[in-house]
């Protein structure tokens, strides 16, 4: 009778600890929950209702037109090549960004007397802001002030001249400016594996290609998705470095489809509603590319 009674009394003790504890869960939760309702859901909210309607950049009616915004996107006559350079552009850099934070990383990984001076080295145009590489980089390819002035006007040179010289000297920029990140996330991929599988490898008598091959590889899988999603979706937004090297020249041959949505919204139409459509089909678009990204990994894991 006395241990029932004792029961029923720390009942609404427990109770009581219960709900303070939920109320301090949300205390703490709910900075993080008002930043993303205030920056994220209310402005995603925001340009799905925009894409369906008239929405002038400085004056106008507001009425829904669904869906003459998405074809006036889809109509715009840079649309197609903006999607394709930026495709083009997120393949290339996609490639490079990974083979060479690989490459680095295995450089770097053993312990020799230059590790982290290298370390250090490949990390540091990482802490550089993206517009100012690409102010740096536009200073450094101009034919006037550019240090390589010189060489460039004697061989008749032009780093932004065409459009295949104004694509790589940008891809330059990007492997220049990020390939100490994709390092950094290669490096603690690396060290997350035990040791002992690459002793036990070494004793089996498998060469240097054959533990990289079959060791290295399949268990770096895991940092090797993460990279690839970062870089993919990186290199499809891809807005800051064309913007400031080319403007989308030479003979807008590097349009992105960022610069598109910006350039409707903000230059010539000055149409709000038709790039917030290109905006929703560039989400739209991530949000599967990165799907199917995740279940390709994820089918290849379990393989």
């Amino acid at each position: 009778m006395t241990l029932q009674t004792a029961r029923l009394a720390e009942a609404p003790t427990n109770k009581r600890r219960t709900s303070g504890s939920r109320l301090r869960g949300w205390a703490y939760a709910s900075p993080t929950a008002l930043f993303v309702l205030v920056l994220f859901v209310i402005p995603l909210i925001l340009v799905f209702r925009m894409s369906a309607s008239q929405w002038p950049l400085l004056a106008g009616d507001q009425g829904i037109n669904f869906p003459d915004n998405f074809t006036k996107a889809v109509d715009n006559r840079f649309f197609t090549a903006s999607i394709l350079f930026t495709l083009k552009y997120t393949v290339l850099a996609t490639v490079l960004l990974i083979a060479l934070g690989l490459g680095l990383a295995l450089m770097v990984q053993e312990s020799t007397r230059w590790k982290g001076f290298l370390r250090t080295a490949f990390l540091v145009p990482s802490a550089l802001g993206l517009a100012s590489a690409s102010l740096l980089f536009y200073v450094l390819y101009s034919p006037l002030a550019g240090p390589f002035a010189p060489l460039m006007n004697h061989f008749g040179w032009a780093f932004l001249g065409s459009p295949n010289a104004a694509l790589f000297s940008t891809l330059f920029l990007i492997v220049w400016r990020f390939a100490g990140f994709y390092m950094l996330l290669m490096l603690v991929g690396l060290q997350a594996i035990p040791h002992e599988i690459y002793e036990a490898a070494r004793m089996d008598g498998a060469s240097a290609w054959n533990t990289f091959r079959r060791i290295t590889i399949p268990l770096l899988k895991p940092t090797i998705a993460l990279t690839t999603i970062l870089c993919v979706t990186g290199s499809l937004l891809a807005f800051e470095q064309f913007y400031i090297l080319t403007k989308g020249g030479p003979d807008n041959s590097t349009i992105t489809i960022v610069q598109l949505i910006y350039s409707v919204a903000f230059q010539g139409q000055n149409d709000l509603g038709v790039a917030a459509a290109l905006s929703v089909m560039v989400l739209i678009a991530l949000v599967v590319i990165n799907a199917v990204q995740l279940r390709a990994f994820r089918n290849s894991d379990e393989s």
